[in-house]
């Protein structure tokens, strides 16, 4: 059953939180260029290498996509949806490289039904009732 996928941006809204530790040293020479102009701030800094090393694996990033048959941006399952694919007896393998998202409507028990396996490189965003459910079928 095909779903609705958006491609995600850069709104402070569709960001997750990351936390890095980093040697003494490096952080020293992202001070110094943020310092020099070259960058606004550490995150500015930290974006523009993160980007940078996408472009450089961009083909080995597609390529995998494909063959590992993953979704990409936002993907978002609906209780409408979960219950049509309850209704013709199938079950969903989640595959995101994104966002993952589960409706807040969505019961336990209905997430059970249909859903054999969740993969998401990114962030799930459900219920915790609904991670709590599917927590062995997380990967």
């Amino acid at each position: 059953m095909a779903g609705e996928i958006h491609r995600l941006g850069d709104k402070s809204g569709e960001t997750e939180k990351i936390t890095i530790n980093i040697g003494f040293v490096d952080l020293g020479h992202i001070d110094l260029l943020v310092r020099e102009g070259f960058y606004s701030n550490r995150t500015d800094f930290i974006r523009t290498a993160i980007r940078n090393q996408f472009a450089a694996h961009a083909d080995a990033v597609k390529q995998s996509i494909v063959r590992h048959t993953l979704e990409l941006g936002l993907r978002r399952y609906s209780r409408e949806e979960l219950e049509a694919v309850k209704a013709s007896g199938g079950k969903l393998r989640i595959q995101v490289v994104g966002l993952a998202a589960i409706a807040e409507d969505v019961t336990p028990e209905l997430a059970l039904a249909t859903i054999e396996s969740i993969t998401v490189l990114g962030a799930l965003h459900a219920s915790k009732a609904v991670k709590a459910a599917l927590s062995d079928r997380i990967g």
